[in-house]
């Protein structure tokens, strides 16, 4: 039994909980939100509405612009599309094909976008998921692009955390909640099957069945032709994965990589990209490396092999190319890569220049070599570029500044963990020391690379505080090695790195701990509560978002047991005595000074509980900390449903940093 008496603000029902929520939420506002919120939140909301915005577009193979957008007009968005004449024009005319806003209005829901899937070949049917205020579970309903209405006996899923592909007009393959003993203990789809048009869905045909403690299986169907399969892919962690394909009469066949690898097949070709050493055909390959061979053979080809300072960022298949973003020391460089023998033949995308970032936008494998290229950095905003491999590319798309960048400069320094390990960040500002925010992530291997943040821009650089992001441990800054270096018993590499960035920032005469906020989100929340609970003198203010706080009972929430790879699992008393150390819910102290701190969360998060936030809050509130709380009712784990939900958030984070460390 676990002694927590804050165990009913995990309740998402009961009266109480809600009473509770809603006190808290009108102390927050009734404290920051006066005029300086308000001209804060209408600068914001500016960015975030602005038709200035780079509508950045998907390919479906049919060769038109799909789009999602929204604005003060349409808070929940108009799903529109456009040719590639019309795309680039300043103001391209759209074909509205479903308007979220109205569709709310005539069926009084609150559904929120989500995905879209289209079928291929084809492109007359599409599957749209919506949320209900943003929550990763969904409806999913079949829609005719023609007539541009839902399909009254289409295909149809209740609310869940599905997944759906097209095999062709009138099969799909559906993971779904399909009752009892369907979903695995993380809560995602453990079965899937084959469901035939005009048939219940409990008539559907099961195609394969992962095990319970899974985190997911799914199938999708690759509609390429003269390389048409059906692939299966069951995830028995987070980082490792099984791959199927059907063979003649359904027999699957597994794909022989190794399970912590990542696997894709494109046409001919299969591309492997290794997390830790693989031996394969008499040669090691090291963590990082990709790998290209005909699919079906076991001759393998390099196309990446990594260094101690460069990764692998991205890649994404054109119809006969492989782009490649690769990052040295953050930094990126984009490659267009064409088959050969023996060598693959390389040459170089676009650049984005120092101190920024490049990434593959969108390309279109079925139908041709094209690709949309974008780059940005902190105080550079965003290009939009059209290329073919081979020929040069088209600008179509800059965004205007949304903030005066003059007397700003970017920087990049490396601090010294507590283990000597060099570890970088970026600071953006002018030369004169004051108010500083340093943002972090430092999980799941997702690297944090330069990018223009207009908000930040105009809510926090324009006053005159400097911005820093660190590329701590956990991330996938330099590959799998410094994701590895951070995992589960590992853990505390991560926090020491950022507590070194931290003192750097200070020692460089950047800011002082008085000075100098942070802020995280999710797995970055988690960050900012252990630097809240273990480095408390080293800050001045602290803003946590959707963040995982209890680490004793995190696996018993919501996607909780997903992450158990990453984390360690606290049921096995071994993994709980690395988790205790710093887990912040069972860390913090009555007797200890910590500088003031705003939780953020969504009731509607169904990823990491809310519970995490509520629960940390009413504990710091018993204890007598300075601690606010703020929960947005729709939102999911992004924390918002629309603009205006986003802009009081982001207000609220800003002002409360601004009102404590600028003095």
């Amino acid at each position: 039994m676990i002694d927590d008496a804050y165990l009913w603000l995990e309740s998402l029902d009961e009266p109480e909980a809600a009473r509770w929520v809603a006190e808290r939420n009108a102390e927050t506002l009734g404290a920051l939100a006066d005029e300086d919120f308000s001209r804060t939140k209408d600068a914001i909301r500016e960015v975030l509405d602005s038709g200035d915005r780079i509508a950045y577009p998907t390919w479906c193979g049919d060769g038109f612009y799909y789009s999602f957008w929204q604005d003060a007009e349409h808070p929940r968005g108009l799903w529109r599309r456009t040719t590639a004449e019309q795309y680039r024009r300043d103001d391209p005319d759209w074909d509205v094909l479903l308007d979220v806003d109205a569709l709310n209005e005539a069926e009084g829901e609150n559904w929120t976008w989500s995905d879209v899937t289209v079928l291929r070949p084809g492109h007359d049917r599409c599957l749209i998921s919506l949320s209900r205020g943003g929550a990763d579970a969904s409806v999913v309903r079949e829609f005719d692009l023609v007539r541009r209405e839902f399909v009254a006996d289409g295909f149809t899923l209740p609310e869940a955390k599905s997944d759906v592909d097209w095999i062709d007009a009138d099969h799909l393959f559906v993971g779904t909640d399909f009752g009892p003993g369907s979903l695995t203990s993380s809560g995602y789809p453990r079965v899937v099957k084959r469901w035939r048009r005009g048939t219940p869905l409990s008539a559907a045909e099961t195609v394969f069945e992962g095990q319970p403690d899974d985190i997911l299986v799914r199938a999708y169907h690759d509609a390429t032709e003269g390389h048409r399969r059906d692939v299966v892919v069951r995830h028995p962690t987070f980082f490792t994965s099984e791959h199927h394909v059907a063979e003649p009469g359904g027999v699957l066949q597994r794909i022989d990589v190794p399970e912590d690898a990542d696997c894709q097949v494109h046409r001919e070709w299969m591309l492997v990209r290794v997390r830790s050493p693989w031996t394969v055909g008499g040669v090691t390959h090291p963590a990082g490396s990709l790998l290209v061979t005909r699919f079906g053979e076991r001759d393998f080809t390099v196309l990446f092999r990594p260094d101690d300072r460069t990764s692998l960022n991205s890649w994404s298949w054109t119809r006969n190319h492989l782009l490649l973003v690769t990052m040295t020391d953050v930094r990126t460089e984009a490659y267009a890569l064409t088959p050969g023998e023996p060598e693959w033949r390389r040459e170089p995308l676009p650049a984005a220049g120092e101190f920024a970032q490049t990434w593959i936008v969108e390309t279109d494998p079925d139908r041709d070599d094209a690709y949309l290229i974008a780059s940005e950095g902190f105080l550079r905003p965003a290009t939009l570029s059209l290329g073919t491999v081979g020929g040069p590319a088209e600008v179509l798309k800059q965004q205007p500044a949304f903030f005066d960048p003059g007397g700003l400069e970017v920087r990049q320094f490396f601090a010294t963990s507590a283990d000597g390990t060099r570890v970088p960040y970026f600071v953006v500002g002018g030369e004169k020391p004051g108010p500083a925010l340093l943002s972090g992530y430092g999980g799941f291997e997702i690297a944090l690379t330069p990018g223009y943040d207009a908000v930040i821009g105009r809510g926090w650089l324009a006053r005159g505080g400097a911005y820093a992001v660190a590329n701590i441990r956990g991330g996938g800054e330099y590959g799998p090695g410094w994701h590895r270096a951070a995992l589960r018993e590992n853990r505390l590499r991560a926090y020491e790195d950022f507590a070194a960035v931290a003192a750097d920032m200070v020692t460089r005469g950047i800011t002082t701990p008085e000075q100098l906020g942070i802020k995280g989100g999710s797995n970055g929340g988690l960050l900012m509560g252990v630097m809240l609970t273990r480095y408390p003198e080293l800050f001045g203010a602290v803003v946590a978002s959707v963040p995982l706080l209890d680490m004793r009972r995190y696996t018993r929430l919501l996607a909780g047991r997903s992450w158990i790879a990453e984390y360690g699992d606290p049921d096995v008393a071994s993994d709980w005595e690395f988790l205790r150390e710093y887990s912040p819910y069972q860390n913090v102290r009555p007797d200890r000074s910590y500088p003031p701190v705003l939780f953020s969360t969504s009731t509607r998060d169904d990823r990491v509980h809310p519970g995490h936030a509520r629960k940390m809050v009413a504990l710091m509130r018993e204890q007598g900390h300075d601690v606010a709380y703020y929960e947005n009712v729709e939102g999911g784990h992004a924390g918002a449903a629309d603009n205006d939900q986003a802009a009081t958030l982001r207000a609220l984070m800003l002002e409360f940093l601004w009102r404590r460390l600028a003095r």
